[in-house]
């Protein structure tokens, strides 16, 4: 069954702690903050388009949405707890910082109906989480997700790479935690300096080198397939396209691509390709793959067509829904 997000971004002030690289305003492209009253207007306007029997969650997404007053947390879920009693979404997530989970928040989402809690984990490595001014130690995320299982609620686990400090290892061992923690679900997101930030004085005072685009989605490829592998869902993979994620307005330096999930899996199919088409040269042949792979076998911009041209190939390609994410027949 399709499944669709109301997005309901409270940047900043859903967020007291300021990390080294964050603004949430310039990366959600959001400056006005929607007010408990203003939640009906947003709902029901995406409800209106969603009227085909998907299901739908109403998600609180930019800062932290635990670390705002108790009471303010109360009246944001009261609006949204109605449309889940209504029976018009199947459910209310939200994302939070680990060291903004304890009972009495517990309490609160449980009693309001939230389903999911996403959790920006960022990295489970301490170096990198005390050089990013995260304000907390990997720690506070395993007791965090302790208390979310045990409460019942689904988690999420965020990540981010190429953190200050970070590393391939440090970032596969992130992964490896995840899933260890028993996230359901996951985010892969590639560190980007927007101006305004802690870590755009340090990239401008050459103490912090960002991951160039190559690196950062060769990265990715290799954690969504451990991830996809443990069988979690990975909600994202890059940042929304934004006009403010752009060097004219707020993207200083970063491996930002509007496309970059689309690169991922360009280079995901690069590799089976050339491993599948080994010692095939010179020739027609047909390619039939699951149908929602086939843009991403000829990848971004055609990239993967160099492959059949060095082969000399000429290919015909084809869907077949019986087929896996990965599977390819050559006939």
């Amino acid at each position: 069954m399709k499944h669709s997000n109301i997005p309901i971004f409270i940047p900043e002030l859903a967020c007291p702690h300021q990390c080294i690289f964050c603004n949430q305003a310039k990366i959600s492209g959001q400056q006005v903050i929607p007010q408990p009253e203003d939640i009906p207007s947003i709902v029901d306007t995406y409800l209106n388009t969603m009227n085909d029997g998907r299901e739908v969650e109403i998600a609180f997404f930019g800062g932290s949405f635990t670390g705002i007053p108790l009471d303010l947390q109360e009246r944001y879920l009261q609006k949204a707890y109605k449309y889940l009693q209504e029976g018009k979404i199947c459910g209310i997530r939200l994302s939070t910082r680990p060291d903004y989970i304890n009972p009495r928040v517990i309490d609160l989402l449980k009693r309001y109906g939230v389903t999911t809690i996403e959790l920006g984990a960022q990295s489970t490595n301490d170096d990198v989480l005390m050089a990013s001014g995260r304000g907390h130690k990997s720690d506070a995320i395993r007791q965090a997700a302790d208390m979310i299982h045990s409460a019942g609620f689904h988690l999420g686990l965020q990540m981010m790479i190429g953190l200050p400090h970070d590393t391939y290892e440090r970032s596969r061992q992130t992964v490896e935690d995840i899933i260890s923690l028993g996230a359901d679900n996951t985010r892969i997101y590639p560190t980007l300096v927007i101006k305004g930030t802690q870590l755009a004085k340090l990239f401008e005072l050459g103490r912090y080198t960002p991951l160039d685009l190559d690196t950062a989605v060769a990265w990715a490829k290799d954690f969504y397939l451990r991830f996809e592998s443990a069988g979690l869902t990975i909600l994202r993979v890059g940042l929304h396209a934004s006009e403010e994620l752009t060097h004219e307005k707020s993207l200083l330096a970063g491996p930002y691509h509007k496309s970059f999930k689309e690169l991922m899996m360009t280079k995901i199919w690069a590799e089976i390709l050339n491993k599948e088409l080994n010692g095939i040269s010179n020739k027609e042949i047909r390619l039939e793959v699951n149908p929602s792979q086939i843009n991403f076998v000829w990848g971004y911009a055609g990239q993967n067509k160099k492959i059949f041209e060095e082969k000399g190939l000429t290919v015909k390609l084809q869907g077949d829904s019986s087929l896996s994410k990965y599977e390819m027949k050559i006939n």
